[in-house]
């Protein structure tokens, strides 16, 4: 969220207060200025909510890979709408990331369900 919430700040940055006015970035500058606030694309701010915890690995493990699965869309999607080459750069950057991690969320999803990982002795 840190490196999105920059991107925007810096696209932002030398644009007048008009020019942002008048663009699909209004309302969000009414509202927080040239500063990153995290919210999705329709404005409704990030909260814990979006954390699903259940304590069961498997249930948990899932949960993350879709997770990272939406990410990787959305990341999909800037790439379809956006024309700056250094916005891409960090964009791509990002989606390769959540590949990554989908891909180790799902390896560890079939060594837990395989009984491949060795068995947590605790305080022993």
């Amino acid at each position: 969220m840190e490196i999105v919430g920059t991107i925007v700040r810096q696209l932002a940055k030398c644009a007048t207060d008009e020019e942002i006015e008048n663009s699909p970035f209004g309302a969000y500058f009414m509202n927080h200025g040239r500063g990153a606030y995290p919210a999705n694309a329709d404005g409704t701010p990030f909260n814990a909510l979006s954390f699903a915890v259940t304590a069961d690995p498997i249930g948990d493990l899932v949960e993350d890979l879709a997770a990272e699965q939406k990410a990787r869309v959305v990341y999909d999607n800037i790439l379809k709408v956006s024309d700056d080459p250094d916005v891409n750069d960090v964009v791509k950057f990002l989606r390769q990331r959540e590949i990554v991690h989908f891909q180790r969320f799902g390896e560890l999803l079939d060594q837990i369900q395989n009984r491949k990982l060795p068995k947590i002795y605790c305080g022993k």
